[in-house]
């Protein structure tokens, strides 16, 4: 929980990954987008391409940036995973544009465990002594 060794260049490092990563992606999907072109399937189909990859990566956008502050449903999340696969670019775009305040996650991480801190210190605070070295009344 402590901004040290090396934190600094860690975030830098997660910005600077999680941004070529997603310009890196771009290019992938423009090869893909041109190889569809290309193949001369339509408009109709050239649109709908965008249009998913778009409307994926807006979702997935969504669903990481929300995934920072809270834990995601597991159910929800295994019936997202492939509209998340797709939408990939908004995933690291989100990871990328968290970096730049916080680490990604590092606020849900903080809240936990200042929640089990608290809850620890309030269930031993009760005890006073060793239980084993009770005494017996007889």
């Amino acid at each position: 929980m402590d901004h040290d060794h090396g934190y600094t260049p860690r975030r830098i490092g997660v910005a600077v990954g999680s941004l070529a990563a997603a310009v890196a992606s771009c290019l992938v999907l423009r090869f893909a987008y041109e190889g569809v072109a290309l193949a001369g399937t339509g408009g109709l189909v050239t649109v709908l391409l965008v249009v998913m990859f778009a409307v994926s990566s807006a979702l997935a956008f969504r669903h990481t940036w929300d995934g920072f502050t809270r834990r995601p449903d597991p159910d929800r999340q295994a019936s997202l995973r492939g509209l998340l696969a797709i939408g990939f670019v908004g995933s690291l775009l989100a990871y990328f544009f968290r970096s730049l305040t916080e680490a990604p996650g590092e606020k849900l991480y903080r809240a936990e465990y200042e929640a089990a801190r608290t809850e620890h210190e309030r269930r031993t605070a009760r005890r006073t002594r060793n239980p084993s070295k009770k005494r017996r009344r007889s």
